[in-house]
């Protein structure tokens, strides 16, 4: 494999090429960064100290906050680290593991979602056998087949790129590795490997999205006959859950659901997933919330009181 390729090292493209928005946008991502790592470990310390996690919309949403915490760390210290740098490299071998990461972190919130869904559907359509359906190996086996089919589609977009030969130009056109920036850059024709990945990462995002808004149409039609009270909680729990899936999965599918080419404006959508969605992530389902909101409160008394002692 290597004595097909010349290239060692890629060069990023970045964001911008000019210094004061390159310094505007670290300090915007820093910020960015350290409310996602407050907010999704809030989020943990919370489920996990005041017992939500033996509901399981609050053990899948433990993990979704894990696997964003993950998703961003592939992509974001990298991003400002070059937004520093007057030369934005990244090697060939930590181009890879940069794709593989990113996709595997990228498949498993996809998947999480997807359960979350799930889970939101028995609740709301057979509330009488919730507990018989989502138990707790239920629940394990979802994450476990989250996991598993992460890996899967991150192994073989993995595999398609690893295999191409790269004899130069060597700059990427995006602040990460992804698969069609490196496409572009490959000296072979790459005409059947964007079907496959369009297959692979578009069709698995437009299938699972559509899954998801199907589920919460039966949602909302099943809620329209429910008490006001019960309505209204029913809602604005899957308000939540759809503005978070909107969030991650239109950007997504602007870029994957079409042939292997790149815009300028492919950038700005990664950023959507990449660090704006894993940032108002947890806003949005705290926010909404109220056993988040309570949960978070006997977490703020906790520790006012071990500070009193």
């Amino acid at each position: 494999m290597e004595n097909r390729n010349n290239v060692t090292v890629f060069i990023l493209s970045g964001l911008s090429q000019n210094k004061n928005i390159e310094i505007l946008c670290f300090v915007l991502f820093l910020f960015c960064y350290i409310a996602i790592w407050i907010g999704n470990l809030l989020i943990m310390v919370s489920i996990t100290c005041c017992q939500l996690n033996d509901q399981p919309m609050y053990f899948f949403l433990n993990y979704l906050s894990l696997s964003d915490l993950c998703y961003t760390s592939t992509v974001t210290p990298k991003l400002m680290t070059d937004l520093l740098a007057e030369r934005k490299t990244i090697s060939y071998n930590n181009c890879m593991t940069q794709l593989f990461t990113t996709h595997f972190f990228g498949g498993v919130e996809v998947f999480i979602l997807t359960g979350m869904g799930y889970d939101r559907y028995v609740a709301i359509r057979k509330p009488l056998h919730y507990t018989i359906i989502m138990s707790r190996q239920r629940c394990n086996t979802i994450i476990i087949a989250c996991c598993t089919g992460a890996f899967i589609h991150s192994a073989s977009q993995f595999l398609l790129i690893i295999f191409l030969p790269f004899c130069g130009p060597n700059e990427i056109d995006h602040y990460f590795c992804d698969v069609y920036p490196l496409l572009k850059l490959a000296c072979t024709n790459t005409h059947r490997i964007g079907l496959l990945v369009i297959v692979k990462s578009g069709l698995i995002a437009l299938v699972t999205f559509v899954i998801l808004m199907v589920s919460y149409v039966l949602i909302l039609y099943t809620v329209r006959a429910y008490p006001a009270k019960s309505r209204t909680k029913a809602l604005s729990t899957c308000s939540s859950h759809i503005t978070v899936v909107a969030l991650f999965f239109v950007p997504i599918l602007f870029i994957y659901i079409r042939p292997a080419v790149t815009f300028p404006e492919d950038k700005v959508f990664a950023l959507f997933y990449t660090i704006i969605a894993p940032m108002f992530n947890p806003l949005i389902y705290t926010l909404r919330n109220m056993e988040m909101k309570n949960a978070m409160k006997k977490m703020c008394y906790y520790q006012l009181f071990l500070e009193g002692k």
